[in-house]
């Protein structure tokens, strides 16, 4: 049951990380502000913060300063994936819209669907790897007597 909370409480960052971004590459997208892939960059980049807050201290329960070469640059490093994928689904999608000569309105809702597929794709493997490694919990903290040495000094 913990596991199955704790996957909910993940999908409902990611779902709150997602409505962000799809809101920011919506508006730069119908605009025209930017090209799909600074777009799709300007979006990840502002959805990547609370992702990042919400998974560490809502999902994973991690508090105190994050640490920048163990949490924050891996975990840097695992969006630029999902930027990686989402970017060239969102390009050919987006190339592929103005080409059809699409409405604005309908060239906005495939580009952000391609943000969806190349962001869905890496979605699952990113849990198992925030999971695992990067906001594991440390098994010697966790263990009572090991926790009550450190509190008493020993």
């Amino acid at each position: 049951m913990k596991r199955f909370r704790q996957l909910l409480r993940y999908a409902t960052v990611s779902a709150i990380a997602t409505g962000i971004s799809l809101t920011v590459l919506g508006f730069l997208v119908y605009t025209r502000s930017l090209p799909y892939f600074r777009a799709n960059l300007v979006a990840t980049a502002i959805g990547t913060v609370p992702s990042f807050i919400l998974n560490r201290r809502w999902v994973w329960g991690r508090s105190g300063k994050p640490s920048l070469s163990s949490e924050i640059i891996p975990f840097a490093l695992l969006t630029a994936a999902g930027l990686a994928m989402s970017s060239l689904t969102v390009v050919i999608t987006g190339h592929w819209a103005d080409n059809a000569n699409l409405s604005d309105a309908s060239r906005t809702l495939a580009v952000q669907a391609a943000n969806l597929v190349g962001f869905g794709i890496v979605w699952l493997i990113q849990f198992v790897i925030l999971d695992r490694w990067l906001f594991r919990k440390d098994p010697v903290a966790e263990s009572p007597a090991d926790a009550s040495a450190l509190v008493s000094g020993g």
